[in-house]
């Protein structure tokens, strides 16, 4: 944490978590080791998070379209998610951190619906920091869907902005992320917060997922607070 200014932290940070698959490969292993091992990467860049003050933490768990991956990997996914979401409640509830969902939920299997919803509902309270696990999403997904419920509200044209929008999204009660952070050496978003990202500042490593810690967030922190963010303006308008 060493050098981190915590009075210029982004209240929300987003992650693409990437590489399990390869990292698993380097160890000559299924994917699915890469993803076990992907659980410890986001136990304590979660409690990593939290600790230095992060207010909103979103991590990319599933993709819509992770749904055309083969069937015994997505069997596997969907187990793997059960078990962790009922092992880390009590590092949620320890730490404090209050546990939310995005996405088309109701396509996960009922047990995976069941758990995640238990989980939501005993961490509700909890005020130090909200994780936000995006499952079965994607940016095309939620937007086409915030677009179906516009219409099925009968909004007139006049009545629609970016604000009335983005009460439509599912993250609406959630302030867009100021930094988004990719794993695993790959320069894309892959269709993840389009619409929030907006003007989010993109930081990427070439860490693989399941070897990204801490020490890897507080790295990106730091990138983060050596740049300038302007919004469209000049430099020389954000020093008056």
């Amino acid at each position: 944490m060493e050098g981190i200014d915590r009075n210029n932290l982004p209240q929300h940070i987003a992650i693409i978590m990437d590489g399990n698959g390869r990292w698993a490969k380097t160890k000559g292993k299924l994917r699915l080791f890469g993803h076990q091992n992907g659980v410890k990467a986001v136990r304590d860049t979660v409690e990593g998070a939290a600790e230095i003050g992060i207010k909103y933490l979103t991590l990319y768990a599933f993709s819509t379209e992770n749904w055309t991956r083969p069937e015994k990997e997505i069997n596997a996914l969907m187990t793997l998610l059960v078990s962790a979401i009922n092992k880390e409640t009590k590092t949620l509830m320890d730490n404090n951190i209050r546990l939310s969902a995005i996405g088309d939920i109701k396509k996960l299997p009922t047990k995976a619906q069941k758990e995640l919803q238990e989980a939501i509902e005993k961490t509700k309270e909890n005020t130090r920091m909200t994780l936000v696990l995006a499952l079965s999403y994607s940016s095309r997904w939620e937007i086409l869907n915030a677009v179906k419920n516009i219409i099925k509200d009968k909004k007139k044209a006049g009545e629609i902005n970016e604000t009335s929008f983005q009460q439509y999204l599912t993250t609406k009660s959630v302030p867009d992320p100021e930094l988004l952070i990719r794993t695993s050496g790959e320069y894309r978003v892959s269709n993840f917060l389009l619409w929030q990202i907006a003007y989010s500042e993109l930081y990427f490593t070439e860490t693989l997922w399941p070897d990204f810690r801490r020490a890897d967030l507080y790295k990106a922190l730091l990138n983060y607070q050596n740049r300038e963010r302007r919004f469209g303006k000049t430099t020389e308008q954000l020093q008056k």
